[in-house]
């Protein structure tokens, strides 16, 4: 298995390009997955006050004997906590939760443009980043114009917009928006829950390759410069989601897999999700 290759941030700061997301792991699986996928290499793993599993993670990071410095923790700041006070409490709490003194990374989970408190929040992360409780900041599921908005109107630019991209919803403009002020993508449900394994383009590189569908999609996602966060129980799927980097798909096979997008998402739409 390769070593996962790190990228850089806006900011200077580093981060592996592939890690571990904890969405939908109970509390009782949780601390025993984190702690699975740590041994196995991982050392990114992206939570959220909303799982529910913050403690488990600190409770794995601990198991796992690893320095703090050598794993790189995401939280993010769900809907319900937006606003100046909310979103200080919110990230104090998910420090404790976890059990460290800083984050490595804090994103604002969604815009909720209903709201209106996606600047105010973000201006809140801005005032904990250069307190030192956080080292880097970013966001989840903003469109371009909610990006456009508090870079104009804080002089921040984030460095990472963690969003739904998969084969079948590929986010070209979106993608490009954010390459444009340098903020990494991030893709969640990077295997579109299965949907397109047994497409053509996927089945075509995997019987090529020798590699399976979702090591195939895994592979594509680096190669289109995302970084990604996939999530597994299991430890054999764990091992093999992070066994990508020693081929590469083809110009062709790149191209054929561009195809498959359909705009069609398997989350909420950001520009009406509220979390209610």
């Amino acid at each position: 298995m390769n070593s996962i290759p790190d990228v850089t941030f806006n900011d200077g700061q580093t981060m592996p390009s592939l890690g571990f997301g904890c969405w939908t792991l109970s509390e009782k699986e949780a601390a025993a997955a984190i702690l699975s996928a740590l041994k196995i290499g991982y050392r990114l793993i992206d939570g959220a006050y909303i799982y529910g599993n913050e403690a488990q993670m600190g409770e794995a990071l601990r198991a796992s004997e690893l320095k703090r410095d050598e794993i790189f923790l995401t939280t993010k700041v769900w809907n319900a906590d937006q606003g100046r006070g909310k979103t200080r409490a919110s990230v104090e709490r998910s420090l404790k939760a976890i059990g460290v003194d800083q984050l490595n990374l804090v994103l604002i989970h969604w815009p909720v443009p209903k709201n209106d408190l996606y600047v105010e929040t973000w201006q809140t992360l801005i005032e904990l980043k250069n307190e030192g409780l956080v080292r880097s900041i970013g966001v989840s599921n903003f469109n371009a114009d909610h990006l456009e908005r508090i870079i104009g109107e804080t002089g921040e630019v984030p460095v990472l917009n963690q969003i739904e991209v998969n084969p079948a919803l590929q986010q070209t403009e979106l993608r490009a928006a954010c390459a444009a002020q340098n903020i990494i993508v991030q893709a969640w449900t990077p295997l579109g829950n299965g949907r397109n394994f047994d497409s053509a383009p996927i089945r075509d590189a995997a019987a090529r390759t020798g590699k399976s569908p979702a090591q195939i999609i895994l592979r594509w996602h680096m190669q289109l410069g995302n970084t990604t966060i996939p999530r597994s129980t299991n430890p054999k799927r764990q091992a093999d989601n992070l066994d990508i980097f020693d081929f590469e798909l083809t110009a062709d096979e790149m191209s054929a897999i561009a195809t498959l997008d359909e705009g069609v998402r398997c989350g909420p739409d950001p520009l009406v999700f509220s979390g209610d």
